[in-house]
């Protein structure tokens, strides 16, 4: 039996099979289904509250609130941690993957350190989601994620040069990919979603093997890409998966599509948050020979504090659009 003590952060002392039992453990049913994976992320994961604010592209004040009212519901409530029996794990199942999903998602946007990808935080999630697709093989969500991670990080060896430079997925030496893992990601998503029950894992994990089946950048299918963004909105109607969809259409139908999509977007002010959108909108923009646009656009990116290999990516981009890469005079 977990007291919430135990689930406090001694994480050296959670090791093997245990961290899993701890996921399920505090993805308790009876928390706001908002504060579930912060708190679990926090506790479990170890990731700073910092890090959580940015993986889900929210103010880190609020995340911080959701997990001091998760620990104080536990708390008043006198909710025990205890480890869920088989039957209860369903109840809890979407939330431990939206942990797993996060932490590897964690570790390739590391910050605090010049690495492209943490491979700690990639093979724990990667063992999290082993471990728990031999306990729910026939979970095709599960299937999913295992898949997701097992096709993304097939790429994790290419994603830096030889100097340590993040290095962009159209530019990677696909000879490089680790094609063992690619050949087990395509198998798994082939077996969920011969299923039909199918997800925002599995359709990630999908859009994953279309860029595993492409031999060259070139090759690959966008227009296949877009369409699986357009099905996965459907079960996660949220501007990231928007926002990535647009991508995919400006590589099916040019700059101008995608970047039309992006401008709408960016009155979000959930996505004034998120690099990333303006990152891939100084690009369309430099595309489409907007190049004091695409320089401003690189420079917001800038001011969100991306991780140290994306800053060094976004000035080396602002200095090849020949535009000062200094966010003020003071900088």
């Amino acid at each position: 039996m977990l007291e919430w003590a135990a689930a406090e952060p001694d994480h050296s002392a959670v090791a093997g099979d245990d961290q899993l039992a701890l996921l399920f453990a505090c993805c308790h049913p009876a928390l706001d289904p908002a504060s579930r994976v912060p708190l679990t992320l926090r506790v479990v994961c170890g990731l700073p509250t910092a890090s959580i604010a940015r993986l889900l592209v929210l103010p880190e004040p609020a995340i911080a609130q959701r997990i001091v009212r998760a620990k104080r519901k536990i708390r008043d409530a006198g909710i025990r941690l205890r480890l869920p029996d088989s039957a209860q794990w369903q109840a809890r199942l979407a939330s431990v993957l939206r942990a797993i999903y996060l932490t590897f998602t964690e570790g390739h946007s590391p910050h605090g350190t010049s690495a492209v990808v943490r491979d700690d935080l990639c093979e724990e999630a990667l063992r999290l989601a082993s471990r728990l697709h031999r306990m729910l093989p026939d979970e095709p969500e599960v299937t999913g994620l295992l898949a997701l991670i097992l096709l993304t990080s097939a790429r994790n060896a290419a994603r830096a040069d030889q100097d340590g430079a993040l290095v962009l997925l159209s530019d990677q030496d696909r000879g490089r990919w680790h094609h063992g893992r690619l050949e087990e990601g395509r198998s798994l998503v082939e077996a969920a979603l011969a299923r039909r029950r199918p997800g925002p894992y599995q359709l990630q994990a999908a859009i994953a093997a279309c860029h595993a089946d492409a031999a060259r950048a070139a090759d690959t299918d966008w227009r296949q890409i877009a369409a699986l963004y357009s099905e996965l909105l459907r079960f996660e109607p949220s501007p990231i998966i928007e926002a990535n969809r647009a991508v995919a259409v400006a590589y099916a139908e040019g700059p101008a599509a995608g970047l039309a999509i992006l401008d709408t977007l960016a009155a979000s002010v959930q996505l004034a948050r998120w690099p990333q959108l303006h990152i891939a909108r100084a690009a369309l923009l430099a595309q489409c020979g907007r190049r004091e646009d695409a320089a401003a656009a690189y420079r917001d990116a800038l001011a969100l504090e991306p991780a140290e290999p994306v800053r060094q990516h976004i000035t080396g981009q602002i200095a090849a659009l020949g535009a000062a890469p200094t966010l003020t005079e003071e900088d």
